[in-house]
C-alpha cells in the first residue's frame, strides 16, 4: 500500500491494474493499457499482500514482454519468497532480456519473523544501483549493525529451514481456509504468503470497514478491510484481509470466536 504514495513522491505518476478475485488475477488487456511511451517501471509483489497472490510463468512472461517492448524497469517485492505453498517461486529477473532491467527486492522481515528490524536487500545491475544508493544514504544512512550481522548468520542457515519454514505456514494456512469457510466466508487458499482474502457476502454486512470493526468488537479478531489496498476502494468493499503468521493455538482461539457470527 505504500507504493502509490512513494511514486507520488518521486515526480512519478501511477496507473492501477487491479487483481480481482476469485482467483486474483489481472486483466491482460488492462495491464497492456495502462502501458505506453511514458511508462518507466512496474511494480510488482509476488507472492502477493494482501491476496496471496502467486504470479504465474505466463503472467510474468507478459510482465517481462510489456517491460521490454517499453523500455521499462520491473521493481518487484519478492519479500515472500520462500512462502510459496503451490508451484514455484519465479523472479522476473530470471526470464530472458530481464536481468538488466530488474530490481528485486527482497528482506528479512517476513523469512524469519523479524518484521520491526527492518533490514532489506536488493540486487539490480550497478545502472540502476547508482541512484539508489544516493537515495539510500541520504534516508537512512544504514541499517544497525548488529542486526545486519544477526542477518548475515541466518542467511547461512541450512535449505532444511525454508522447508520446515514452509511447512509450518502450510499448516496455519490449511487451518485458517478450512475454518473461515466453515464460518461462512468465501475464501480461496492462498498460493503464497501468510494472508487471506475473505469475501463477506453472507454476512450482514454493510462494507469491509464497518465488518471488520464488528469483528473487533464481537469476536476480538482484528483484520484489515481490504478497500485499505485499492486505488479504488469499492473493489474491496466486500473482502476483509485476514493473516496468518501466529501459532496454531491462537488461529483456532479465533476462529472459535468467529464462528458464533454465522448464526
Amino acid at each position: 500500500e505504500n507504493y502509490g504514495p512513494d511514486c507520488v513522491i518521486s515526480g512519478a505518476v501511477p496507473r492501477y491494474v487491479a487483481l480481482r478475485p476469485p482467483d486474483w488475477s489481472f486483466d491482460p488487456d488492462e495491464l497492456r493499457a495502462a502501458f505506453n511511451d511514458k511508462t518507466r517501471a512496474i511494480v510488482i509483489n509476488t507472492p502477493h499482500n494482501p491476496t496471496g497472490k502467486v504470479y504465474s510463468p505466463s503472467e510474468l512472461d507478459l510482465i517481462a514482454g510489456l517491460c521490454i517492448e517499453h523500455g521499462a524497469i520491473a521493481i518487484t517485492d519478492e519479500i515472500y519468497e520462500h512462502l510459496v505453498y503451490r508451484g514455484r517461486h519465479i523472479s522476473i529477473a530470471t526470464l530472458p532480456g530481464m536481468a538488466e532491467r530488474t530490481i528485486t527486492i527482497s528482506g528479512a522481515s517476513k523469512t524469519y519473523s523479524v518484521t520491526g528490524w527492518r533490514i532489506g536487500w536488493l540486487i539490480a545491475p550497478p545502472s540502476l544501483t547508482a541512484g539508489i544508493r544516493k537515495v539510500h544514504d541520504f534516508l537512512t544512512v544504514g541499517a544497525a549493525h548488529p542486526l545486519q550481522i544477526a542477518i548475515a548468520q541466518a542467511l547461512e542457515l541450512p535449505a532444511s529451514f525454508y522447508v520446515e519454514l514452509l511447512g509450518d505456514y502450510q499448516e496455519r494456512r490449511d487451518a485458517i481456509v478450512d475454518g473461515l469457510q466453515e464460518c461462512g466466508f468465501e475464501v480461496s487458499a492462498p498460493d503464497g504468503a501468510y494472508y487471506v482474502m475473505a469475501g463477506i457476502e453472507s454476512f450482514d454486512a454493510a462494507d469491509d470497514i464497518s465488518f471488520a470493526r464488528r469483528l473487533i468488537e464481537e469476536a476480538a479478531v482484528a483484520t484489515v478491510p481490504a478497500s485499505s489496498f485499492y486505488h479504488d476502494p469499492a473493489l474491496g468493499r466486500r473482502h476483509i484481509r485476514f493473516s496468518f503468521p501466529k501459532k496454531i493455538e491462537t488461529i483456532e482461539r479465533g476462529l472459535a470466536a468467529l464462528r458464533p457470527l454465522r448464526s
